[in-house]
């Protein structure tokens, strides 16, 4: 019996941590779900939002004070810095909810979606806010990219969030040597909420605009835009297309051409 006692002392001091009443304990790592999905409140005139995936929170902002901010994401903003968030597989409500006190998390715009396992997708919230049903288009988009195996080329698409817009194709022009002139466009053309395909663009810096399918002229454009090699880009269109179009992405319902990394 001695002996047995000896031994159980002895592997409890070796190695089992769970015999030491303050050990640190390593449990397996859970693995992380298999979607992803980043969310865009692109409503003009749209109330500051918070983003649910049913009644899951995915976004919010911390305030100064270390509670949650009563303004949410913005109009021309995207929920936790743009990253995309790990969200398990299926079938879900999403929901941009009012983030302020007022109407405090009343869902202003909705839309059902399945997150496939492996898959990446976006969220916008888009076209106009109506002030009388307190609502806003919304819609959902995949983002089918695959991991970069050319570092010489980036990878770039377009996504039509302008409710008020015709199909608008993106053409991309180089602005220096090598290719300096290049126009490419950038996909086909695209309709109101939805995604043309990820296109691949030599690295460098471009002058970007979008237009109707009858027409050469930009409805808006963005100048001096770089595309980095191995990396992958969307070009989101947002606004009102009857106001003046800004070359920039300010706050106001100016259209403008939204530039977001996707990896």
């Amino acid at each position: 019996m001695t002996n047995y006692r000896i031994l159980a002392a002895l592997l409890c001091a070796a190695g089992l941590a769970s015999c030491e009443k303050n050990a640190v304990q390593v449990l397996p790592e859970a693995p992380l779900p298999g979607a992803r999905i980043k969310f865009f409140n692109f409503g003009v005139n749209a109330p500051g939002v918070n983003f649910y995936a049913d009644n899951t929170k995915m976004t919010a902002i911390l305030s100064g004070t270390g509670t949650e901010a009563t303004t949410g994401v913005t109009y021309g903003g995207a929920g936790n810095g743009g990253v995309y968030l790990a969200i398990t597989p299926g079938a879900y409500t999403l929901t941009g909810r009012i983030a302020a006190t007022v109407d405090k998390d009343l869902a202003v715009s909705t839309v059902t979606a399945t997150l496939d396992d492996g898959k990446y997708y976006s969220f916008y919230m888009s076209g106009f806010y109506n002030t009388t049903t307190k609502t806003v288009d919304g819609f959902v988009v995949e983002d089918a990219f695959v991991p970069p195996t050319d570092y010489s080329v980036a990878y770039v698409r377009f996504v039509h969030a302008i409710s008020n817009a015709n199909p608008l194709t993106l053409y991309a022009t180089k602005t220096a040597p090598p290719d300096s002139g290049l126009v490419v466009s950038v996909g086909a053309a695209v309709t109101y909420k939805g995604a043309g395909a990820f296109v691949a663009l030599p690295s460098g810096v471009y002058n970007l605009g979008v237009r109707y399918t009858d027409s050469t002229t930009n409805k808006i454009s963005r100048p001096g835009v770089s595309f980095l090699g191995g990396r992958i880009y969307t070009i989101a269109a947002r606004g009102d297309i009857t106001v003046t179009p800004g070359t920039t992405c300010p706050g106001t319902v100016r259209t403008c051409l939204d530039n977001t990394p996707n990896r």
